[in-house]
């Protein structure tokens, strides 16, 4: 008798690449949150910060590209950054539709205290350096961008 093919194979939770890719998300950063705690930001801050403090004065827009976040999302946290005295935000001298970010002195001084959270993270990563490498590659291939400035 032949093997009858389970109609419903497709919609299961089993065969679904987003639902590790989403479960190994939320428990990375869950290994980031009381790292974060301490400092009083989110992992989204966080990520934030990574890029404002090597791109000083970057437009909100282009945050957002580089964070896959759209305004939605950047306006409130921006606003709440703000508000903790750790960016300014201001609209750019060559076009006032522009608004650009810059990162105060108390906001470059959360990034001393950041220095060890990826060292303490990645003792909490249950991969080789060589997985996570493979790892990374994958993730930004499958994000459409496969080489990472």
């Amino acid at each position: 008798m032949a093997k009858q093919t389970d109609k419903y194979a497709a919609i299961k939770l089993e065969n679904q690449l987003c639902f590790p890719l989403y479960a190994a998300a939320r428990e990375v950063v869950n290994y980031y949150t009381p790292f974060l705690s301490e400092l009083g930001i989110t992992y989204t801050q966080y990520i934030a910060f990574m890029v404002l403090w090597e791109n000083d004065g970057i437009a909100v827009g282009e945050l957002g590209r580089r964070l896959f976040l759209d305004n939605g999302t950047l306006t409130p946290m921006l606003k709440k950054l703000e508000k903790q005295g750790l960016i300014e935000r201001r609209r750019s001298a060559e076009d006032e539709r522009v608004v650009k970010i810059y990162v105060t002195p108390e906001g470059f001084e959360l990034r001393e205290k950041c220095l060890r959270i990826p060292q303490e993270v990645g003792k909490c990563v249950k991969v080789t350096p060589e997985e996570a490498a493979t790892l990374y590659g994958l993730l930004y291939k499958l994000l459409g961008n496969e080489e990472r400035d």
